[in-house]
């Protein structure tokens, strides 16, 4: 099944799971630490307080309020910092908010579009758009990319067939490509320095 299908299929939790580990990956971006968005997986786990988290992972992660537009911040980051910051911004307040799905689909290209672009200095030619990844031709998919897109594939395989006991190995999946993706982020910054 393709990542499409998958994100079709997936109910609340398998989004907001999905969502949120697409942005728990990203996160090196914005210099954020390993924990910065623990408590959003913790209430996910425990029907916490999701609005109360998300406000202080965009406050501790120094991201503009959903309702602020992101241009502004585009203009001093790079592009993929500005995705995962755009990512963050759009987070519904309500993790089974009708946009839920809009913003689960919206990350997992983010996402995606953040590995392509990082894996350009690798070579990665991006002769193949996201959206045909997404939908399971993986013709000339980059390494870094085809990491992500199995990531992300069974973030929600994981989900649909453990329910809520799919969450702490979505979470160990998520924090696997959180620290790959740190390590290209830091490979990079030493590459021009």
């Amino acid at each position: 099944m393709s990542l499409v299908d998958l994100i079709a299929q997936a109910d609340e939790r398998g989004l907001a799971v999905s969502g949120l580990a697409c942005l728990d990956r990203c996160v090196p971006l914005l210099g954020g630490d390993d924990e910065v968005l623990r408590p959003l997986w913790s209430s996910l786990a425990d029907g916490g307080a999701w609005g109360e988290y998300l406000e202080q992972a965009r406050t501790e992660l120094d991201v503009a309020d959903p309702g602020r537009t992101a241009a502004a911040d585009d203009d001093d980051d790079d592009e993929a910092a500005a995705l995962v910051r755009r990512m963050l911004a759009a987070a519904p307040g309500d993790p089974s908010a009708p946009e839920l799905r809009e913003w689960a689909d919206a990350c997992s290209v983010g996402a995606l579009r953040i590995h392509r672009l990082l894996d350009a200095a690798a070579g990665d030619t991006g002769t193949c758009p996201v959206s045909a990844h997404r939908e399971g031709l993986t013709d000339g998919i980059s390494p870094l990319v085809a990491a992500e897109l199995r990531r992300q594939v069974t973030v929600l395989e994981l989900l649909a067939g453990r329910g809520a006991g799919g969450l702490r190995p979505a979470l160990e999946v998520s924090t696997e490509g959180r620290r790959v993706l740190r390590a290209v982020v830091s490979r990079r910054a030493r590459g021009r320095s």
